[in-house]
């Protein structure tokens, strides 16, 4: 694929974490905008115009996940392929399925493993004109002790709300 292989918005509240990804996604050619939470991703997303974006979860004003959420009621955004990169718990995971995250990688994370998911979601979403549930499991490697990634069945998200 000539040029560039995408833009990609990087959403974190650490500035050291910021710059590792773009970085990293920087030597791969992608060109990288950044924001420290998810008010200024909101801010810029429709400026900016990305292919990816990835979120941490835990930031001040707005965390990840709502801003996944309200990526996904936008109809201008609601297609945008999405990766939630943070130390994620269990509960986390589930939620940002629920939101319509695509993607999710464990920190500490491998760079190349960042690539390769940033990668796969760019083509991905180019591919896909309507992103969402057509991709399938979300993509990137399972969150450590958590186990695979599989998107809760509806019994499944039922009895947990039966539960607790």
């Amino acid at each position: 694929m000539p040029g560039v292989p995408g833009r990609v918005l990087v959403v974190d509240d650490n500035k050291v974490i910021r710059q590792l990804i773009r970085v990293n996604l920087e030597l791969e050619g992608f060109e990288v905008v950044t924001a420290a939470d998810g008010a200024e991703c909101l801010d810029v997303v429709h400026q900016v115009h990305p292919d990816v974006v990835t979120l941490d979860v835990a930031m001040p004003r707005l965390d990840g996940l709502r801003t996944a959420a309200r990526l996904r009621a936008d109809p201008r955004t609601r297609d945008l392929p999405l990766a939630i990169i943070s130390a994620c718990t269990q509960y986390e995971v589930e939620a940002g399925l629920e939101v319509g995250v695509d993607a999710f990688l464990a920190k500490p994370f491998d760079p190349a493993e960042l690539i390769s998911l940033v990668r796969q979601l760019a083509e991905r979403g180019r591919d896909n004109t309507s992103f969402g549930s057509a991709l399938g499991p979300p993509l990137g490697p399972a969150l450590g002790p958590l186990g695979p990634l599989g998107a809760p069945t509806e019994a499944e998200r039922a009895a947990r709300r039966a539960v607790g």
